[in-house]
């Protein structure tokens, strides 16, 4: 768990010296940082999407994840959390949700947080976090100039996301296939797509409603292995 500690503490780090820097910030600069951190998400996405390697399993998952996140109102949740959050903190921020939901999915999302939780859970070297920490560390202080304390909260889902993704592989140990980590990969990769369109402002994606998809890629690559067993293929 040392990694995701420390990406934890990066992100809070980042995040309280880009609030203090906020003003100073104007508005010209802030819009073309949303550009560029738009359009990056954007390659980033497509560059894990490219990964994919069981192409059937992956919409199968994308639809019946965006299913359930609709049946649970996810993003209607989501929203509610917001909303109470900003209360508590007593932000003015009109953009504190829109914050909390792309600063989760930008730092969580990503191959290197899924990856880097798995090798660290695998207790190989905690390098690819270390890496992410300084690169999210950055983000979070220029995010933070503009969506301010939302920013900062993002460690708490970080921490759950990360934190279990290194628990679960502790506790699996070198079972996990490599079927599972790449449709993780895919999976997160057209979620940071999405992600990426939101922010460019192109289309609005209901990317929260889409989370459960992770957890249906995990289920349908191990009911492949047993059907694969039970084939003898």
């Amino acid at each position: 768990m040392t990694g995701t500690l420390i990406n934890a503490l990066a992100i809070i780090a980042g995040s309280s010296i880009g609030m203090l820097c906020g003003t100073k910030i104007s508005e010209k600069y802030k819009t073309i940082f949303f550009q560029a951190i738009g359009l990056f998400t954007l390659l980033l996405g497509i560059k894990m999407a490219l990964d994919m390697s069981s192409p059937l399993l992956i919409v199968i998952s994308l639809v019946l994840g965006g299913f359930l996140g609709m049946k649970l109102q996810l993003s209607a949740k989501t929203e509610q959390l917001g909303d109470y959050l900003k209360a508590k903190f007593k932000s003015a921020n009109n953009r504190f949700t829109e914050g909390l939901i792309t600063s989760f999915l930008l730092f969580c999302m990503g191959s290197m947080a899924i990856v880097g939780a798995m090798e660290e859970g695998l207790g190989h070297s905690s390098d690819l976090l270390l890496t992410k920490s300084v690169m999210d560390f950055f983000s979070s202080l220029i995010l933070a100039t503009t969506l301010g304390v939302s920013v900062l909260l993002a460690f708490i889902p970080l921490l759950l996301f990360q934190g279990g993704i290194t628990l679960i592989v502790s506790l699996a140990g070198e079972n996990i296939p490599q079927e599972m980590i790449s449709g993780l990969t895919t999976i997160g990769g057209i979620l940071l797509i999405g992600l990426g369109l939101t922010l460019l402002q192109i289309k609005k994606i209901d990317i929260i409603n889409m989370l459960p998809s992770l957890l249906f890629i995990c289920l349908a690559v191990w009911l492949q292995g047993i059907w694969y067993l039970v084939v003898g293929i």
